[in-house]
């Protein structure tokens, strides 16, 4: 059976090498199109927003599906088969859950299908229970799906656990099974998952407040603009660094309980929990690049001003609920790549090869400063890539212009971080 989780191994490998090609490059070209079509639309030609004169619109619509739907989908969908991978490695590594049978081995895939069903569940819920009757409530619906999904999932979780998971003694570990050094129980088991879910809740909510404007940091920031803009960009930066804070501390308690409770099971059970409801999450996250869409094909048909006025409250929605998928992404692929570590020590544990990590050793000190290196080189190259992008595309983008040519050079954009 080992064997057999280890060859599903490879379809998490596969779908992780996808979601950063998806990610990276469609977000390079999401920004290059939208820098350089503003740049060459409103700056050097002076026109307005979403204009037809302005081939660079086009590629600003496209660019929005590239980066925002198809990129933050690959992004997700490799934290999710990453976070399934760990699950069924590490539980098939218990002997007491593959003496239970396949229905325990399969409990993290169970999850999942459950978190779907809720899913749909919760947008027939939603949508006729609470309907949008003005502005303020796009954003209070929107968010409202989160949370029914998440509280639909909490007593699943808790019945699937406690029928698919052994109780029996195994050994010292009375009631429950053991997992590598850790006597565990389903109890235990739903306990992990539905830290991950409501965890991930908690982080999506506190990302959405210091990004929407209903709330004080974001218009803290906004009043910063009354001195210039350099007052802006230092509370910008300023208001970025601290909404880390509560994000990791929350995780953090997610790591300590599920490895106290369930060890490396416990973890990988979090961050499927934490992606139990990915549908709606990613629904969510989809919604503001449709909105943005909308509005461009809108503004170019030249509708009534009425029309462009409804699609801008409802991209206003949308992009600040956006920030919850983002803050899922971030949190689930944290938990994820500590799971995928916890399977890999159960795995070295089974054969017998593994070693203890001695953060002092000169060798294991100078990889963890080379690491923590490798994120910002990373962006250095995006970042500039993203740059050149821009500024050929704003050299080729004009009234006169082919809409073909300006979305083929951002296109050439994401290729040029492998170069440097």
């Amino acid at each position: 059976m080992l064997n057999l989780m280890e060859v599903v191994a490879g379809f998490g490998l596969g779908g992780s090498c996808i979601a950063m090609f998806g990610r990276v490059g469609g977000g390079i070209y999401t920004k290059a199109a939208d820098v350089g079509a503003d740049l060459a639309g409103k700056v050097v030609q002076d026109l307005p927003e979403d204009d037809v004169h302005n081939p660079g619109t086009i590629a600003d619509n496209v660019g929005d599906n590239v980066g925002d739907v198809a990129g933050m989908g690959s992004d997700l969908f490799g934290s999710f088969g990453e976070a399934s991978v760990a699950a069924l490695l590490v539980g098939a590594s218990s002997a007491g859950i593959y003496a239970a049978g396949w229905g325990a081995l399969m409990y993290p895939l169970v999850v999942s299908g459950a978190g779907i069903i809720a899913c749909i569940v919760t947008n027939y819920f939603a949508t006729d229970f609470f309907p949008v009757r003005e502005e303020n409530d796009i954003e209070k619906v929107l968010k409202t799906q989160l949370l029914v999904s998440s509280l639909l999932m909490t007593p699943v979780v808790y019945y699937l656990s406690i029928t698919l998971l052994p109780a029996a003694t195994c050994g010292e570990c009375v009631g429950g099974f053991v997992v590598g050094n850790v006597c565990s129980s389903p109890l235990k088991a739903a306990l992990c998952v539905i830290f991950g879910l409501w965890g991930g809740c908690a982080i999506g909510f506190i990302t959405e407040f210091f990004t929407s404007f209903s709330y004080k940091p974001v218009q803290d920031v906004a009043d910063s603009c009354r001195t210039g803009a350099a007052t802006n960009i230092i509370y910008g930066l300023a208001l970025g660094y601290k909404s880390v804070i509560l994000p990791v501390f929350i995780l953090s308690a997610i790591v300590f309980g599920a490895h106290t409770i369930a060890g490396f099971y416990g973890i990988a059970l979090a961050a499927l929990g934490m992606l139990s409801n990915l549908a709606t999450t990613l629904s969510i996250d989809v919604y503001g690049p449709v909105c943005d869409n909308a509005g461009g094909i809108a503004e170019m048909c030249e509708l009534h001003p009425s029309v462009r006025e409804k699609t801008d409250a409802l991209d206003a929605a949308g992009n600040t609920t956006a920030a919850i998928g983002k803050g899922f992404a971030i949190g689930s692929a944290c938990l994820v790549g500590l799971a995928l570590f916890g399977a890999f020590v159960t795995r070295l544990n089974d054969a017998g090869a593994a070693q203890a990590v001695d953060l002092l050793d000169p060798i294991t000190f100078a990889g963890l400063l080379v690491g923590s290196m490798l994120p910002y080189w990373f962006s250095a190259m995006t970042m500039k890539s993203v740059g050149l992008g821009q500024r050929d595309g704003e050299c080729r983008s004009g009234p006169s212009s082919d809409c073909l040519a300006c979305m083929q050079v951002p296109a050439t954009a994401p290729s040029r971080p492998t170069r440097w």
